[in-house]
């Protein structure tokens, strides 16, 4: 954040580590354990992504989850219902009713995680333009549209708390950003460090220069997935660890904070291990239950249907658990008289939850409930 320093508390102020990124070394001894967890735990969770026959039809929902997440410890408040809702009801029309701004910086969170995914598996280069230009879209609507979006920032910013007037961080000097950036890209493409180290070691780098005005965690919790990606620690871009930093909000800023204070650069990648390990494991428990789901409502699906659209129909919904029937109709390229069928069966049987009923030019607009109970938990 850009602020007038005036009336805020400075007394346990960080300054950034000016000369000591990358680090020297890292404390081998105390990362051995942690770094076996960690691989382990991502090495199940990635084995579980190949064997699904379409991990982006299962998977979609979390994206969602995680911009709710990684929005929410950025002071963005929504829900997974909120987010979602508004995406179905925009698809539709472009007219979606009503909401929050905060609701639709974290839709466009949504869509920066899906389009930088994509340009990652397209070919492009993780390099200051992917960078640039998931933040010029992340700040196009609302409060973040007055922050020079795909900009660097030009004027000093500080990391700390508005609300108790603390600053406990001011990261490099917008001066000193376009070679520390410089170096930063040149540490990720051909730093030989092993790569969960390097992951780890790039989070905390990005965050501390803090490039921009604002959106800055968003963008560096983002670059993980891109770069476990990137370095072929998993096999398709659908890891996400907002949930545990969140957990562990203090630990996390506090382990930051001591890379410039102390030159403890140990501590975070151990911390940050222990991230990957716990939230693989957290992640494999959801995948598992999306799956199970799944596989339990074959038949209820095929049954209500009496249709042999049925799996295009449950693979649709399972991959937009909100909807209307204009979109399923789009997706899964059923016809017309076919969806408005199997969506008012599984309606009538209790799959499906009736959000809104039709009205006007607005289709009803529906809800598969027991999937919105995993990716909510």
């Amino acid at each position: 954040m850009s602020m007038n320093m005036k009336n805020y508390n400075l007394d346990n102020v960080v300054d950034y580590h000016y000369g000591c990124f990358p680090p020297s070394e890292l404390d081998l001894s105390r990362l051995i354990e942690p770094l076996t967890r960690a691989q382990d735990a991502i090495s199940r969770y990635d084995q579980m992504l190949l064997s699904l026959p379409n991990s982006e039809l299962l998977l979609a929902p979390l994206r969602q989850s995680e911009a709710v997440i990684s929005s929410r410890m950025e002071g963005t408040i929504s829900t997974v219902d909120e987010v979602m809702i508004y995406e179905a009801e925009s698809q539709d029309d472009g007219k979606p009713r009503p909401v929050r701004e905060d609701v639709i910086e974290v839709f466009l969170y949504t869509t920066v995680l899906r389009r930088a995914q994509t340009a990652v598996a397209e070919g492009e280069p993780i390099n200051e333009g992917l960078i640039k230009n998931a933040h010029r879209l992340l700040l196009s609507f609302g409060r973040g549209a007055r922050k020079s979006p795909g900009q660097y920032k030009e004027e000093q910013n500080y990391v700390g708390d508005d609300r108790h007037k603390i600053i406990y961080f001011k990261p490099i000097s917008p001066l000193q950003l376009q070679p520390a950036m410089h170096d930063l890209l040149k540490f990720i493409e051909f730093s030989p460090m092993l790569h969960l180290f390097k992951v780890g070691i790039a989070h905390v780098e990005f965050e501390a220069l803090h490039p921009f005005n604002d959106g800055n965690g968003r963008i560096g919790r983002l670059l993980i997935t891109l770069l476990l990606w990137k370095f072929g620690l998993i096999h398709k871009p659908h890891f996400y660890v907002s949930a545990f930093f969140e957990t562990h909000k203090d630990e996390y800023i506090e382990l930051m904070r001591a890379v410039s204070r102390d030159d403890d650069w140990t501590s975070w990648t151990a911390f940050f291990l222990n991230a990957i390990a716990e939230q693989a494991e957290s992640n494999l428990q959801t995948v598992k239950k999306i799956t199970a789901l799944y596989d339990e409502m074959k038949e209820p699906f095929r049954e209500m249907s009496g249709s042999k659209w049925h799996i295009a129909a449950q693979d649709s919904i399972f991959e937009n658990p909100v909807f209307k029937n204009s979109q399923l109709i789009k997706r899964s390229g059923m016809p017309k008289h076919v969806a408005t069928r199997i969506t008012k069966l599984l309606y009538e049987g209790g799959i499906l939850r009736e959000l809104h009923p039709a009205s006007g030019r607005r289709g009803a607009l529906y809800m598969f409930e027991p999937l919105m109970e995993i990716v909510r938990a």
